[in-house]
């Protein structure tokens, strides 16, 4: 796929994240792998005013565009596609459920079987670090070795996936998961959950089941 046509699909990606009210302003960053680095959305720009042209190519040794500004949160978004070679988009935004579990630096655990989208038994809370550093990089390349979407500490979220319609469909899934952790709270704490032998059976039966987009 052309670096037009990624560059429209990240675009198009931000625009429905907000309209799925996952994220607010510019505080979320999207991106794809391409040639050995990865598109990523600029720095600063409101997603109505995004075009093609202001997509930012980093590659594989954080080296960007001269003329360009990529989002600051570009590093993080490297160490996920160095720590899962099976990703090739990543969604991050500040959905106000997930943000708010991070808040709480925990894990969402495993309250429904949805949880097995995301690859194990809960959605892990990697630590806080400033957002854009290198110590932010190392907490999620730890942390999404075996998961596919985490939370950041006092953050936000991360989804990666094998395309960015997945990765979208990820995010919004754990953003409901963290809606419904949040509710249940307040009545019980711990929160019952699933056992881990039925969780493994999920995970295996998502493997063959779920959204089949290419794109």
């Amino acid at each position: 796929m052309g670096r037009t046509t990624l560059a429209r699909a990240i675009i198009d990606t931000c625009l429905e994240m907000t309209r799925l009210g996952l994220n607010q302003g510019t505080a979320g960053n999207v991106s794809v792998r391409h040639q050995g680095g990865m598109l990523i959305t600029p720095s600063g720009i409101a997603y109505e005013l995004l075009t093609e042209q202001h997509i930012v190519f980093v590659d594989g040794q954080g080296h960007g565009e001269t003329d360009k500004i990529p989002s600051s949160e570009w590093r993080f978004h490297q160490a996920v596609y160095h720590a899962r070679p099976d990703a090739n988009a990543v969604v991050h935004n500040h959905a106000v459920n997930c943000t708010g579990v991070s808040i709480l630096n925990r894990p969402i655990p495993a309250i429904h079987y949805m949880i097995a989208a995301a690859g194990g038994n809960d959605i892990p809370c990697a630590p806080y670090a400033t957002f854009g550093s290198q110590a932010l990089s190392g907490h999620v390349a730890a942390a999404i070795q075996h998961r596919k979407a985490i939370l950041l500490q006092h953050h936000g979220l991360i989804a990666a996936e094998a395309n960015l319609a997945k990765a979208l469909w990820l995010a919004h899934e754990v953003e409901v998961l963290a809606a419904l952790y949040l509710k249940l709270l307040p009545i019980v704490d711990p929160v019952p959950v699933l056992p881990d032998d039925e969780i493994l059976r999920v995970v295996e039966k998502f493997k063959t089941y779920g959204l089949r987009v290419d794109h």
